[in-house]
């Protein structure tokens, strides 16, 4: 099999889809890797390696896309890039299909197929390519770090000659995949951290890692959560009631990591301007989902 990388073409995207690692272990089956010069630069991956690991290095996308039976990306490609693929050829990657409708044209315009790794049921035998559990992942313990950058405290208890610092109290919204490696980092710099989910099951999880679980008077029950473990899409009036509800909460929070997100929908809006303009000068929130 051709399998080509092209470079990410999203701005300030740093990852790349194959490391010389992986690219080694697929020539070693037989396979034929082709990458795009500099796919790997960002990720502070050189051609140089890619060549060593036995991958050949092409000048741009449209070279690559044209030679390859697989074409693996992180994000969507450019639609010319899809369009430069051979018929029957497959795409593969974070693919966004619910709200990328151009692209889903570019890949039927090209007669190529596509799987999106997020649409990936959570079931055991799919844990190996549940790349949005991976990434959800990493996306909450980097939104407690730039939190703790962004916030003139300091995260832990601190007993100094002076006095005692006090904690950073910090508000992590939505227990999911994310939002638990948001309370985990945050326990471990020291922050007093509160959770809120509307998910029933997360409350146990949120308790298991260290916070204090927010309890809301707000519409819950087994039918706020998908088949899939996901939070299902809430009604306008339900948001409001739990904007309402969180209100107090946010307000007090010296640190806010929105983290809920309904797969291919609009992620729910949970704190309004007039909360906002409540916390105190020098709070942060990091939204996830922007």
């Amino acid at each position: 099999m051709r399998i080509g990388v092209c470079k990410e073409p999203a701005p300030g995207e740093t990852r790349v889809a194959l490391i010389p690692e992986s690219v080694k272990r697929l020539v070693a089956k037989g396979h034929t890797v082709l990458v795009m010069t500099g796919a790997g630069e960002q990720a502070f991956i050189p051609d140089r390696a890619y060549q060593d690991a036995g991958a050949t290095i092409a000048d741009d996308a449209g070279s690559v896309a044209r030679e390859t039976d697989l074409l693996c990306c992180v994000g969507p490609p450019a639609e010319e890039t899809i369009r430069a693929m051979p018929a029957g050829a497959l795409l593969l990657g974070m693919l966004n299909p619910a709200k990328n409708t151009d692209l889903l044209k570019a890949i039927a315009d090209a007669r190529a197929s596509a799987i999106a790794l997020e649409t990936v049921p959570r079931i055991t035998r799919a844990q190996k390519v549940d790349a949005l559990s991976a990434m959800s992942t990493i996306a909450g313990y980097l939104a407690v770090i730039l939190a703790a950058e962004a916030s003139p405290k300091m995260f832990p208890m601190l007993m100094t000659a002076a006095g005692t610092v006090t904690a950073v109290k910090a508000l992590i919204v939505g227990a999911g995949v994310a939002g638990l490696q948001a309370i985990a980092t945050a326990r471990r710099l020291g922050a007093v951290v509160e959770a809120y989910d509307i998910r029933p099951a997360a409350r146990e999880q949120a308790l298991s890692l260290g916070a204090r679980f927010v309890e809301l008077d707000a519409p819950a029950g087994e039918d706020a959560e998908t088949a899939g473990g996901y939070a299902r899409e809430q009604s306008e009036e339900e948001q409001e009631q739990q904007r309402q509800l969180m209100a107090d909460h946010v307000a007090a929070s010296d640190v806010v990591i929105t983290t809920a997100l309904i797969p291919g929908r609009p992620a729910p809006k949970l704190i309004d301007k007039a909360t906002v303009e409540r916390m105190h000068p020098g709070a942060v929130i990091v939204d996830l989902a922007a």
